[in-house]
């Protein structure tokens, strides 16, 4: 059995892959079983290089207002720290751990917009001061801390 490549023109970033607009050689499995089902991709063809260049324009021009919206959340997020409160046990860990989603409520909190799946940070499961890392932009990043704190009953 050969290891057939298809080509396709992503319709979404993919992690690992590529950007909307981008041209891919990908496993014909993955292609069939994951990217095209799930919308991710549209196949290739010669016909489909003029939408191609109209994606790749739109994205142009929305990656340059993204990109100033993200300059100004950097400037605001940038050395901040949010507090999220959390149910601790009696040795001081918690139950269970503080996930992206808590972090982006403190966040909101705040009047800072941010969805949950640009933070990265390493599992918080005690109480402390960590610090997150928000991908803003392909080349914007903002650094900010949370403070995990023992939830006041």
């Amino acid at each position: 059995m050969t290891n057939k490549q298809t080509k396709l023109i992503l319709r979404q970033p993919v992690a690992n892959l590529g950007q909307k607009g981008d041209v891919v050689t990908v496993a014909a499995g993955y292609a069939r079983n994951f990217l095209l089902p799930q919308g991710y991709a549209m196949a290739w063809d010669k016909g489909t290089a003029r939408q191609i260049e109209a994606m790749q324009r739109a994205q142009r021009a929305q990656s340059l207002a993204s990109r100033a919206d993200a300059s100004a959340l950097k400037e605001k997020l940038d050395g901040i720290t949010v507090i999220v409160s959390a149910k601790v046990s009696e040795s001081g860990k918690l139950f269970g751990g503080i996930s992206a989603d808590q972090i982006v409520a403190a966040l909101s909190a705040k009047g800072m917009s941010v969805d949950p799946k640009m933070l990265t940070f390493d599992p918080i499961r005690k109480l402390g001061t960590f610090s997150v890392t928000a991908k803003l932009h392909p080349e914007i990043s903002a650094q900010f801390n949370v403070q995990v704190v023992k939830e006041g009953k």
